[in-house]
């Protein structure tokens, strides 16, 4: 009989051996199962790996707030927009540039703290426009001329509108010194002697000046004054002043303290503008809170210290005079105001007076 073939199935189940006879099963490899641990691990650092991209491209793109230095809660704007900048050692070396971790205090002639507040911005900015520089190089030139820095001094406040304000402002100015202290005007002791605490943590000066923003100031003939040689270390320097204690609830200078007093106050100088040495200052910066006796007017304040501490009581009537002179350092409305009494129209017009802001200043022996 002629042999027949036998149509054999496909089969996906197995293979047929070399001799035909024995069949044994298609192995089709089978693909492992990743343990769970792992597919979480790696989940996890894809998350991790998305997130670290994502937080480096915000703070890439996101606007960078204004560099500050600090000493506590005391923030130095101005000295750390050039602690990293090689514009700041145009006077020569970098010493006394402080950061963030530093604790260098600058050397200088002379510190001019401008008390501000958070309602001023009209007075700051009629001040950028006339005597004070409204850039950070021109601050650090008039520094480098004068041997005086300069700074708006401002407190703290819970009212978050204004705080966001003043940092703008901050970005772009740089030229403020914020101290840790509520700014409240019935507080200006307080913030008079948290300023003075701030001012010789942060900077080594002969002299620290107190100045108002409602004034107008010849920087140059400030430097003359202070450059001047003293026999005594204490100095208070100021137009010095007495008056009828006012013991009225109802007027604007009541002293509630006034019974301490009594009729009449003692020397002191006025409030606008007044110079302490640093050896005066050293002993109100270690100072323990509390321990000094705080009037209600920051300027009797100050005078109450200083008949406790011996100082050399300076008169010096060119620092307020209320008229631009060759000799006048500081002009305002003096007894009228305490300070120009329209401040920010009166700044640009005593600027806009050759007599003001373009006399000469006069050698030290002529004043």
């Amino acid at each position: 009989m002629p042999r027949t073939h036998s149509h054999l199935p496909l089969s996906t189940s197995g293979e047929y051996s070399k001799t035909g006879k024995t069949k044994r099963p298609l192995q089709i490899p089978s693909r492992p199962r990743t343990p769970l641990p792992i597919t979480v691990i790696s989940a996890l650092c894809v998350l991790i790996g998305v997130a670290g991209i994502s937080l480096f491209l915000l703070a890439v793109l996101r606007p960078r707030p204004a560099p500050v230095f600090r000493c506590g809660r005391i923030q130095d704007t101005f000295r750390a927009f050039y602690s990293l900048s090689s514009a700041w050692r145009l006077g020569g070396g970098d010493s006394g540039v402080g950061n963030a971790t530093g604790m260098e205090r600058r050397k200088l002639l002379g510190f001019v703290g401008i008390q501000t507040g958070f309602s001023s911005a009209d007075r700051r900015e009629a001040l950028r426009s006339t005597w004070l520089p409204s850039e950070p190089e021109g601050l650090l030139r008039l520094e480098q001329a004068t041997g005086l820095a300069f700074r708006f001094v401002i407190g703290r406040s819970k009212d978050a509108k204004k705080m966001a304000e003043l940092e703008k402002e901050i970005e772009k100015f740089q030229d403020f010194m914020i101290i840790d202290v509520e700014e409240e005007y019935f507080k200006l002791p307080y913030k008079t002697l948290a300023f003075f605490k701030a001012a010789f943590e942060l900077f080594e000066a002969d002299y620290f000046v107190k100045a108002d923003d409602d004034i107008y100031l010849r920087p140059d003939r400030l430097a003359t004054l202070l450059a001047k040689e003293r026999t005594h270390k204490l100095s208070y320097i100021g137009c010095m002043k007495k008056g009828p204690v006012i013991t009225d609830p109802k007027l604007k200078w009541y002293e509630k303290s006034g019974h301490l007093i009594g009729n009449e106050y003692f020397l002191h100088a006025y409030g606008p503008i007044y110079v302490l040495s640093a050896e005066v200052v050293a002993s109100l910066a270690i100072a323990r809170n509390n321990s000094l006796r705080m009037f209600s007017n920051e300027d009797v304040t100050i005078g109450s210290w200083m008949l406790a501490m011996n100082v050399d009581h300076e008169d010096n009537r060119a620092i307020c005079d209320p008229r631009c002179t060759p000799t006048s350092i500081a002009v305002w409305d003096i007894p009228k105001c305490s300070g120009l009494c329209n401040p920010v129209t009166r700044m640009k017009e005593l600027h806009n007076t050759s007599m003001c802001s373009k006399s000469p200043t006069l050698p030290p022996d002529d004043r």
